[in-house]
């Protein structure tokens, strides 16, 4: 499957789940995530630090293999921003 080339500051998690058609809620709630942790990842208001159970917790809702799950979950930054 081609990977869509993601806008700055668009979330990657986000857009594996609006493809979905989950809201924030649904997803965190399918895959046993606090709702306010999950909108803290997508946001990146925090690094993501999920468990093991809920990184295959993810794959599975979002139907894609474990190396399709985003290293960083918050929004695109770029360039410039990674080297202030």
């Amino acid at each position: 499957m081609p990977k869509k080339q993601l806008q700055e500051g668009e979330s990657p998690l986000k857009s594996l789940r609006d493809k979905l058609n989950l809201t924030q809620e649904e997803l965190a709630r399918r895959c046993g995530i606090p709702l306010r942790t999950y909108v803290r990842w997508e946001t990146g208001e925090t690094v993501a630090r999920p468990s093991v159970p809920q990184v295959k917790a993810l794959c599975r809702e979002l139907g894609i293999p474990i190396e399709d799950l985003p290293d960083e979950f918050g929004p695109m930054r770029s360039q410039s921003e990674d080297n202030d």
